[in-house]
Order: C-alpha cells, then structure tokens, then sequence
C-alpha cells in the first residue's frame, strides 16, 4: 500500500516537471509578457559620423525654418469656355457651364506685412484670391500686379509679423547643388521633397507663348508636382534659390524626373517693379537673337562657338539706335558672357526703360564695345529683315541656272522677276530642294527659303554661290536666308574641303 502511495507520489512529481517543460518552452501555448518580446538587431548596420549627421540636420532645419513662409493659395477664376465645341448648340445639356474654376497653388511670404511671391498662371483671371498659413489661419488677398512674360505675380494679404523668406543668389548656384522644394502639390499642404541642380539655363521649353517670353529655368530633380507653382526652391541654408513654376510630365500632368523654377534674381527684380507700378516697366534692346553653333563661328571667324548672333532689329529700337547690326554677335552684356539666348533675355528683363547696358559685339574678325539705352517696347514694333530696295534688279540670266552641291545636300536656282515679287527681294537664289540627314537639313535649311547674302555678301545667282562656297572649302559659310513672309535668319553652312 505504501509502495502505490510512493509511486503515485513520484508520477505526480514527473508529471510536474514535464508539464512544467511544456510551460517553459512554450510550444504556442504560452505567450511571453510585452516587456519580454524582443524584435530586430541590437545594433544599427551603420553608425553615422558626425558629417552624416550634419548633413541629415541641414534638411530637417531647413524644412522646420522656411515651411512657415510658404502659403497655399486657392484661386477662384474665369472659366474659358471659348473652346467649347458645343457652345452653338442649344440643346447640348451641358451647354450652360460654370462661369468659375477653382485652383490652387503656393506663394511665398516676401515680407512681414503680408507681400506674397507666385506664379502668374496661379492667380491669372482670378475673381477671388485666397491665401492659407501653415499655422491654419487664412486671409482674402488682393493681386498687386502680374508679368506674363516671367510668369509671375504679387499678391497681398492683410496681415503682419509674418515670417518673410530670405531670397538667396541664383547666380551663384551650381548644378549639383542640392535644393529642396517646398509647397503644397495635390493640395497636399506644406510637402518637402529634396534632390539636386539637373542644370542652370534651360530654355527653349515653349511654357511662355510670347516673343519675349523669358524662359531661362532652373532644371532639378526635386519633386515637383501640380500645386507646387509658386513655392520655393531653397539650397541648404534655406535661402531662396527660384520659384517652381513648371513639371516635365510628358502629358501625364505629375512629375516623371525634372521640375523647373524661375532664378531668384529674376523674381527680385520684377518683384520690386510689381509693387511699385504694378506692372513691369521693362526695357528692350529691340534684337531677334539666335545661338552661335559650331558652323556659325567657322562662317565667321570665331575661335569657338560662343556668343549670341542678331538675326534681326526692331526699326527704330535700341539696338538700332546704338549702330549695332545683323550678323553682329554679342558676347558680353555689362562684363557677363552670354552664350544662349535666354541668358541675354533673362539679363535684360531685370532692366527698366532707359537704363543702359555696355555690349561687346564681335563683327568682321573684330571685338567693338557698344552702349546701348534700353527703350520700352512698342506694341506695334515687330523685328523685321533688312532688305535692301535701292540694290538693282540685276539680270540672272547665266549659264548656271540650277545646280546641286550634294555632298552639302542643296539644290538652288536662279529667282525669276515674279518669285522676287513673292518674297519681297530684290537679289538671291531659290532653294529647291535639301537632303535629308545633310549639313544642309541639318541647319533647317529647306525648299522655298532664299538665300540673299553669303558671307555678308548680295548673291544674286547660282554661279555667285557657289564661288562663295569654293571660298570657304574646309569652313563654314554664312548664309542669310529669307522666307516668304520677310523672316530672315542667318545660318552657318559646313564646307567639305574636297568642295568642287
């Protein structure tokens, strides 16, 4: 009897061990306590350096410090129902269409009483302007004035002890730099993204539909989307660089790699000017510019290509004033190099009426220093070609009426009376044909453009041309060529040396 109570005795002891086995190991029957579950390494797999850790901070100062003094604006404007393609039939149900749009965008506060930097495509038509701080306060804002040609605008709110940006220098900056840019896209209010100069300069985008339209963009990587028009680009001491203004989306209307910004010194200058007048009393040199290529500079007689070439004048302007002429290079303004056009424009729209700038001019091997007084621009003032009506209808008739110089890719013939009429000129020869992929199509040459001048000589046949170009075998010859509707454009012209 003794022997099953010892028994059973030690089976309980074994069964005790093991269930307690059980409890320890856990098998999923028993959970540990939150304070004992343990997730993740001990360590992190870098330990930053002191330099790494700066450079995190810099961004997160930045964005603390400059996110205060952009704004979100919403705009109520005009809707264009102009390209309604039903608006002349009565019974289209949706022919009655609000008369009001609703957009919005970003600003940047430029002074504590209420001053407020944006795009002019941002607030353009607006029928009511409203401006939304970061500390959530919002305020009815009045638009002081606009420039179309820079795309921006000043508004104002009714308000002080704002916290005003520090505008920075964008001469200074350099691609590779990193920016960071801050607004509020898809009306995602006070949105930080952060990336690098792509380049300095870019023009040629056609986001300003005007003749004088200033496009001269700070390219960047940084996230820019629709709602960031108007927001600031800002380097790493959250000083101002440019002002976002644009996206390349490839029709898709959101950012697929590269943003755009208006330069800081830019907007400092029309700024002032659109608080003061509201509007921009710009001066104009009264030139049609075109960059120099590496053809051009051989035509010439310049070392490299650099510099921008006149192409045409505005009768009476300043340029036209000072003696300057077409086929004239200019490649300094005030001491600064200019190399593309929009660096000139962009130089030149930081200028009022009646100042005066200093321009370095190439012309026949030459450099000659011109003043120039810059003058308002005339609304019906167009640059137009120099065509010279005194020179004589001299007689074409010659033994060489067409002729084709295939290794430059051009066909030309002699002009008649008639085709002289139709281009309103009185010398030159025809071209009839170019070849496609040649030197010829490669500098836009095409059928129906005339050539008047080569090397800044009057041709007035095929055999005049072609002596021109044996002049420059293993050059380039400047050709000025004229359209039907008087544009004339000086091109450069590469001459194989084997030229016959």
């Amino acid at each position: 009897m003794k022997s099953k109570r010892l028994f059973g005795a030690v089976a309980l002891i074994v069964v005790g061990i093991v269930f307690g086995a059980v409890l320890v190991s856990g098998f999923g029957l028993v959970r540990p306590g939150l304070a004992d579950v343990k997730i993740g390494a001990s360590n992190p797999p870098v330990n930053l350096d002191a330099d790494a850790t700066s450079f995190s901070k810099s961004f997160i100062e930045v964005a603390d410090k400059v996110t205060p003094q952009i704004v979100q604006i919403e705009v109520v404007s005009e809707r264009d129902n102009s390209k309604n393609p039903h608006s002349d039939l009565f019974f289209f149900p949706f022919k009655d269409m609000p008369k009001e749009e609703k957009g919005s965008g970003s600003g940047i506060i430029i002074s504590p009483d209420g001053y407020i930097v944006t795009n002019n495509h941002v607030v353009e038509n607006a029928t009511k302007v409203t401006v939304g701080l970061s500390d959530r306060r919002t305020f009815d804002a009045k638009v002081i004035g606009t420039d179309p040609l820079t795309d921006l605008a000043v508004i104002k709110v009714d308000a002080n002890n704002l916290p005003a940006a520090y505008l920075g220098d964008s001469d200074a900056l350099k691609v590779g730099q990193w920016v960071m840019a801050i607004g509020n896209p898809l009306s995602l209010s006070s949105t930080v993204t952060a990336g690098i100069v792509s380049a300095k300069g870019r023009g040629h985008l056609g986001l300003i539909k005007d003749l004088y339209g200033v496009e001269d963009f700070i390219q960047t990587d940084a996230a820019i989307n629709p709602g960031n028009s108007g927001g600031a680009l800002v380097d790493l001491s959250g000083a101002v660089v440019g002002i976002n203004s644009a996206i390349a989306s490839s029709g898709t209307g959101t950012y697929i790699g590269y943003g755009f910004a208006i330069p800081i010194n830019l907007v400092k200058s029309v700024v002032k000017d659109l608080i003061a007048h509201g509007k921009v009393t710009r001066g104009y040199i009264g030139v049609q510019i075109s960059e120099v290529n590496d053809a051009i500079a051989k035509s010439i007689g310049l070392d490299k290509p650099k510099g921008v070439m006149i192409q045409g004048l505005v009768s009476g302007g300043s340029a036209e004033s000072a003696g300057i002429k077409e086929g004239d290079v200019i490649l300094k303004i005030d001491g600064r190099e200019v190399n593309q056009s929009n660096e000139l424009q962009s130089y030149i729209a930081g200028k009022t009426a009646g100042t005066k700038v200093n321009l370095t001019i190439y012309r026949d091997g030459e450099e000659i220093e011109k003043t120039v007084t810059l003058k308002a621009k005339e609304d019906n003032k167009s640059v137009q070609p120099v065509v010279d009506k005194n020179n004589s209808d001299k007689n074409n008739d010659s033994k060489m009426a067409t002729a084709s110089f295939d290794d430059i890719g051009l066909t030309v013939k002699n002009m008649q009376s008639d085709e002289k009429s139709e281009f309103n000129v009185k010398n030159g020869v025809l071209i009839t044909g170019v070849k496609p992929y040649s030197d010829a199509a490669d500098q836009r040459l095409g059928p129906n453009l005339v050539i008047v001048e080569a090397n800044k000589k009057k041709i007035d046949n095929v055999r005049e041309l072609k002596e021109a170009f044996k002049s420059k075998k293993g050059s380039a010859v400047l050709l000025k060529v004229v359209d039907n509707k008087g544009n004339s454009v000086f091109v450069g012209l590469n001459i194989p040396e084997d030229f016959k």
